[in-house]
């Protein structure tokens, strides 16, 4: 099948209710593959014509040779919709021409992901790292039962029967059988045992893995057939719009919507607990009817205090309040005792702004609630089956067997879309319920924005301490920021209280030889609805750590290469990457650059992901404003599964940390957020991108993610080379022109 046709056909089967019908009705092979392997076996029969092979949950072979596999974990446009199918298929040794991808839509927790204890969460690089084993050991087996079914129909021993992509063969005879051959014998189905490591394919034999396959979502993405949320049309279908308390916790205590009712189209107004929803025929209407609503807000919600400038000086007293005890996240040694007896202490203090996710597809939702309000078909976008599921089944109070999901390609998250309640959705079923017919329920990039779940603010106090011949002895991280986890996902603050992963990675600074370090998390309170964000904590804690080393270096008259090696004695990959990128950048060279630019340099990661980075800026003096000219990176996360999306990965993220860096600010005032739209929270512009180098290190471990792991590094470097440029740091992110010319007076 030629490979474009085939594309074209996976897409319009995925989410497809009839396909699933058809497995459920066919013939077939089912066994559930735990976390220990093989734990269950059944066959159902029919029609012999309609044959079909199911050998695990993870897939199913037709009579035909296409081969459909299920992917777990959702696509927000990072590509594993690709990636994840691609290991299963490696180890089957498929034709992956013949792979159909079938999205999961259930919160079916057989396929939940192992780092999230099995939970069906898309999130924090983990899709790839998470499932490689899984996936690895599903294909294996099911290759296995293929090649016994062929043995056993030819009377031969399994030791004598190979594959080859999408077939069984017996080359002491010549005998060739399809997978779909295979799957439409009316054989007796074997004993299928169990594979380990050993059973699993040499690198050396990757045919798919390690490739630079096409992925599979950019078709309908470039001809604008793919679908999202926020494009769904069903029969019947009305369109809503929320008015929003613009505070947080305050709810409608007056509503009068008769100018709204009469706008055409509008059908009616329905009350929810933090805002008014208005349903029309047309999305105009509702936008129309929206902005004629006049509410009368409740005044009581503690929000209204909330003010980011306050905040932050709170964080920054706190960070600083040595009297004040905080959250240990990481410690070896007795980094207090080390610096105490050092030659020379130095210290710095760090800040970070509040920041928007800037998702191109702004919240949408639809759904369809049955007449007896217990049962619901949806549309949505999120990054998780599981906490969708809950969502619905907690806003109806109903069961989960009544409830038919359609997971929905994202068009971005990077980590908005992960809240244990999703208040988008609860809006669709709520309206729905209401009007008692379909309700797509729509975000407009100004309600994104102003009702937006952030990224905290932080404010970061470090202290370390130099001997005398200027080696570090003693780190010491003080984080004041709030608990994003305990906001945006409680049950799991329950679990893990008092320590969030989400507010603090990054602050372990676990890729440097370090003998005495203490990280903690001072718990501040918060002042804004929080999310993870793309690298989560790394993205400011890795600056504040990364920009201190350079801090460091000069105090001990060092160059930043030489002195973050002279850390990495025990992490050989490390210096290696430090070193590819220095090369590639010219570092050490400032004379070929004339003193209109300069360099800077920082090494950080994500999980047991490393990164080196270095940018190259040129300063505008008058105007304030930095621009980043080049940017050259090296990154090592082990093995990599498709090459080209890891760059397109990395880059991404280096792209997304310039933004963040440059440009990127949450300001809340009196309890609301001041921005509204991309003219006054701007991102990157497209112009503004530099030259970007990547070199990719690939190491005999397992892949350890590739998502986040080209932001956390990229703000410190741009601090870095600022001073190398100017003499003078920056310390607050992001590095506004105000903030810049300040740094110069």
């Amino acid at each position: 099948m030629p490979r474009d046709s085939h594309k074209a056909t996976a897409q319009s089967d995925t989410p497809s209710l009839s396909r699933r019908g058809f497995l459920a009705g066919t013939a077939a092979l089912t066994f559930m593959i735990g976390s220990g392997g093989l734990v269950s076996v059944a066959r159902a029969d029919a029609a012999a014509a309609d044959k079909t092979l199911k050998p695990s949950a993870w897939l199913s072979i037709a009579g035909d040779g296409t081969i459909t596999i299920v992917f777990p974990s959702t696509e927000m446009g990072q590509g594993s919709s690709t990636a994840l199918p691609l290991i299963l298929a490696e180890e089957l040794d498929a034709d992956w021409d013949r792979v159909v991808i079938e999205q999961l839509s259930r919160d079916d927790r057989n396929f939940g992901n192992p780092i999230f204890g099995g939970v069906l969460y898309t999130a924090g690089s983990t899709g790839v790292y998470g499932y490689f084993d899984t996936l690895r050991k599903a294909g294996a087996q099911a290759r296995r039962l293929l090649m016994q079914i062929a043995a056993d129909s030819w009377s031969v021993p399994l030791d004598s029967v190979a594959t080859e992509p999408g077939a069984v063969v017996h080359s002491a005879s010549g005998r060739r059988l399809s997978y779909g051959e295979i799957a439409a014998l009316d054989a007796p189905l074997p004993a299928v045992t169990e594979v380990g490591e050993d059973d699993l394919k040499p690198r050396s034999a990757y045919r798919l893995i390690g490739q630079n396959l096409p992925r599979r979502d950019v078709p309908a993405k470039s001809d604008g057939t793919e679908r999202y949320a926020i494009d769904v049309r069903v029969p019947g279908m009305a369109y809503a719009t929320v008015l929003r308390s613009p505070v947080e916790g305050e709810s409608p205590v007056r509503i009068d919507d008769a100018a709204t009712l009469g706008v055409p189209g509008v059908l009616q107004t329905v009350e929810l607990p933090d805002g008014v929803a208005v349903v029309a025929e047309r999305l105009e209407a509702a936008l129309a009817g929206k902005d004629l609503l006049d509410v009368t807000w409740s005044e009581t919600a503690p929000a209204r205090s909330y003010d980011s400038a306050t905040d932050l000086a709170g964080y920054a007293a706190a960070a600083g309040d040595s009297a004040r005890e905080g959250v240990t996240w990481a410690a070896q040694g007795d980094a207090a005792a080390a610096i105490a007896g050092a030659a020379r202490v130095v210290e710095a203090n760090y800040l970070s702004d509040y920041a928007y996710h800037a998702q191109m597809e702004p919240m949408a939702a639809v759904a369809a609630v049955d007449a007896d309000g217990k049962g619901a078909e949806v549309w949505a976008g999120t990054q998780t089956q599981s906490w969708t599921m809950r969502t619905i089944t907690e806003i109806l109070d109903t069961t989960a067997d009544r409830i038919r999901l359609h997971m929905m390609t994202m068009g971005g998250s990077f980590g908005r879309r992960t809240a244990l309640t999703q208040e988008y959705l609860r809006d669709a079923l709520l309206t729905s319920k209401a009007t008692g017919r379909p309700v797509k329920v729509v975000w407009s990039r100004e309600d994104d924005v102003k009702f937006g779940w952030f990224r905290p603010a932080a404010a970061q106090r470090l202290r370390a301490g130099l001997t005398a011949d200027g080696s570090l002895s003693g780190w010491h991280h003080r984080v004041a920021t709030p608990s994003v986890i305990a906001y945006f996902n409680p049950l799991r603050w329950d679990q893990v209280e008092p320590k969030d992963i989400i507010s603090m990675r990054g602050s372990e600074n676990k890729f440097y030889s370090i003998a005495d370090l203490h990280a903690e998390h001072v718990v501040t309170e918060r002042g804004a609805r929080l999310a993870p964000w793309r690298a989560i904590g790394a993205s400011y804690t890795s600056f504040a750590a990364e920009a201190f080393m350079d801090e460091l270096a000069a105090a001990a008259g060092s160059d930043p290469l030489d002195f973050r090696l002279g850390l990495l004695q025990d992490n050989p990959r490390g210096r290696e990457l430090l070193q590819r990128v220095a090369g590639k950048a010219g570092w050490g060279a400032p004379e070929t650059r004339g003193g209109e630019t300069a360099l800077g340099l920082a090494f950080a990661g994500y999980g047991d992901s490393m990164a080196a980075g270095i940018a190259e800026v040129a300063l505008d003096r008058n105007s304030g404003r930095l621009a980043v000219t080049r940017f050259w990176a090296a990154v090592d996360a082990g093995l990599i599964v498709a090459p080209d999306n890891a760059l397109a990965q990395i880059e991404g993220g280096i792209i997304f940390g310039l933004s963040s860096a440059l440009k990127e600010s949450i300001t809340i005032a009196g309890g609301e957020v001041v921005q509204s739209n991309y003219y006054d929270y701007e991102i990157l512009r497209a112009d503004e991108v530099p030259e970007i180098d990547i070199q990719l290190q690939v190491s005999d471990g397992p892949p350890t993610g590739i998502g986040e792991v080209g932001t956390p590094m990229v703000a410190a470097a741009v601090a870095n080379a600022f001073h190398g440029l100017t003499g003078r740091r920056l310390r607050h992110l992001p590095f506004t022109p105000e903030r810049v010319l300040e740094a110069l007076a």
